[in-house]
């Protein structure tokens, strides 16, 4: 039997080097967290930011707005009953509808991404505007800076009490 040895190829060394590097698996994880929150978002928005909404217009749903630019060839005899049934005779249509419900949507999830930036924020100055545990104390002597646990001025040699 003829053992046969493969070299592997120094491609395939730098690209696991490449791929294992810190800053291509956080791009990975943010994207696909970026992904789920996306989704989130998206549900909050239509699911419960909209229905109010529509509620308060007066139940109004903009996506089937359109405007029949040109009349499809088709059997449906216009004005068409809905976006569906012009689409489905080929009419030519301007969904002004779509584009206001994406408008509105663009500008709802840009606004609940701005709050919470804007909490995150305030949670981060928070804790940056914490005091923090002092690390150092002046020398009574020369009343320069002397780690806590010191016993001895490291500039003028006098002992701490």
């Amino acid at each position: 039997m003829v053992e046969v040895k493969l070299k592997k190829p120094k491609m395939v060394d730098e690209f696991k080097t490449f791929i294992l590097k810190g800053n291509v698996l956080d791009l990975a994880v943010g994207i696909i967290i970026g992904i789920a929150f996306g989704a989130v978002i998206n549900s909050m928005v239509n699911d419960v930011i909209m229905p109010p909404v529509g509620l308060a217009l007066g139940g109004a749903d903009f996506k089937d707005t359109y405007i029949v630019l040109k009349d499809g060839p088709g059997a449906a005899v216009p004005p068409y009953q809905s976006l569906a049934n012009a689409t489905a005779d080929g009419a030519n249509t301007w969904r002004v509808g779509q584009f206001v419900n994406t408008l509105i949507n663009f500008l709802i999830i840009g606004f609940v991404i701005f709050m919470i930036v804007r909490v995150a924020n305030k949670a981060k100055r928070k804790e940056e505007e914490a005091p923090k545990d002092p690390t150092d104390k002046d020398c009574p002597r020369c009343l320069m800076k002397v780690p806590l646990k010191a016993t001895k001025c490291g500039h003028c040699t006098s002992d701490i009490a």
